[in-house]
């Protein structure tokens, strides 16, 4: 049943997919699932060498280097898959994404010790990213392309470039708000270190905010407008009993 998902997951993800069946005989990313769950039980049961032995035949068959100790979850997607390496300790959680090129790897050499990365639910790992360490990439985010990302991974947020920073998925939300609000896409502004796409987000940014001042401003104007407003200065009774004589000024300019 696991394989069964597997496969109908890969179908329903991959638009190239027809059907379950073409995936099952011609689809890498599947095959490599199959000698995985033999490999990692013969590893689990201490035949070290055989568990190494399928992982090698299956690398050499899809291009996609396992360890037989790597802890796959359900219906992980394996698209195209060539070049992609999962270490020993990592571990990864049920309906993920991982392009080609990916290496899910380690920067400690002791071992005994959780080397390499774990991966949450949901987790999108974009083509040629490297995720170096023991550490967790929360339920949810995604690492772009080439990123190389060296710390954890909060929860639904995105990690880009090298090394790799991490956005915040409310930050990018408010940005393709406000982007949304001037009458084009944020999805045009590339998430990375590019010099002109961070000026462009820092104009997005300024312009959001001086929107919300505008707002602001308008809202007290309309709560002064509101107001009662003060009643004229009453006039001295000296101005009515007296009118104003232009003549008589005029002849005292005159003098």
């Amino acid at each position: 049943m696991g394989l069964w998902a597997d496969a109908k997951n890969i179908r329903d993800k991959d638009p190239a997919a027809r059907n379950v069946a073409e995936v099952i005989i011609l689809y890498p990313g599947f095959h490599v699932l199959v000698t995985h769950k033999i490999a990692h039980f013969l590893y689990c049961h201490k035949c070290f060498f055989l568990a190494r032995l399928i992982s090698q035949l299956a690398r050499h068959l899809t291009g996609i280097e396992i360890h037989p100790g790597a802890k796959i979850g359900n219906r992980l997607f394996i698209d195209h898959g060539m070049g992609i390496v999962f270490g020993e300790t990592t571990e990864i959680g049920d309906n993920c994404t991982i392009y080609h090129g990916v290496t899910l790897g380690g920067t400690s050499l002791y071992k005994g010790t959780k080397r390499h990365p774990t991966l949450g639910r949901g987790v999108v790992v974009g083509a040629g990213a490297k995720v170096l360490g023991g550490f967790e990439v929360g339920e949810g985010a995604k690492i772009g392309s080439n990123a190389v990302v060296v710390k954890p991974v909060p929860a639904g947020a995105t990690a880009v470039g090298n090394p790799a920073r991490i956005i915040q998925a409310d930050d990018a939300a408010k940005r393709e708000q406000a982007a949304s609000n001037m009458g084009f896409s944020a999805y045009g502004v590339t998430q990375n270190d590019d010099p002109l796409s961070q000026a462009l987000r820092g104009l997005i940014d300024n312009a959001a905010s001086h929107e919300q001042q505008i707002a602001l401003l308008w809202q007290a104007i309309e709560k002064l407008s509101q107001q009662p407003q003060e009643q004229a200065c009453p006039q001295h009774p000296s101005a009515q009993s007296q009118p104003f004589e232009v003549q008589q000024s005029d002849s005292l300019l005159d003098k």
